[in-house]
């Protein structure tokens, strides 16, 4: 089981860090994407435990923070330790690759993390599989798509549960 205290302390942080943004195409604040993707995730480590809950944890609370805010490695590293900081690092897409090589790049890096780390990633993209933001095209979904197929393909060793739920929103996606 993971910590409370753990939870509710990356929680608030995640809150103060995505403070005005908002879930692509909707007025919800950006924060409902962040317990959208922890409650996936701990859905299925209730029926799929794992040795480090508390870094899945974390690091679902806080995977867009590197990406999405000015939060720094140093800073997560501080306030959550470095491991969670890399877990955090390893989701997070380096914005300075060419557009097209950074899933992969990513994936590379969260397959050297530990196992908590990759289920994050799968949560991300079951939940991001709900419908598309109304203003995307449909040559924006396939590609969507398409990176969800690549996903599943590099980290569904990790959880035999959570692939088949990526599988299934894939199937309904388009």
């Amino acid at each position: 089981m993971w910590s409370a205290e753990r939870y509710v302390a990356a929680l608030r942080f995640a809150a103060d860090r995505h403070s005005g943004q908002l879930v692509a195409g909707t007025e919800l604040p950006y924060l409902v994407h962040v317990v959208s993707v922890t409650a996936e995730l701990t859905s299925a480590l209730a029926r799929e435990p794992a040795a480090a809950p508390d870094l899945a944890v974390q690091c679902a609370l806080l995977h867009d923070t590197l990406e999405d805010t000015e939060t720094t490695f140093d800073e997560l590293a501080r306030e959550f330790g470095v491991d969670v900081a890399g877990g955090v690092q390893a989701l997070t897409k380096n914005a300075a690759m060419p557009k097209p090589e950074r899933m992969a790049d990513s994936l590379r890096r969260i397959r050297q993390q530990p196992r908590e780390v990759w289920l994050v990633k799968l949560a991300d993209r079951i939940t991001n599989l709900a419908p598309a933001p109304p203003g995307w095209s449909r040559d924006k979904r396939v590609a969507y798509l398409a990176e969800a197929r690549e996903i599943h393909t590099a980290l569904f060793e990790a959880s035999p549960l959570m692939a088949a739920r990526l599988s299934e929103r894939m199937s309904r996606y388009l």
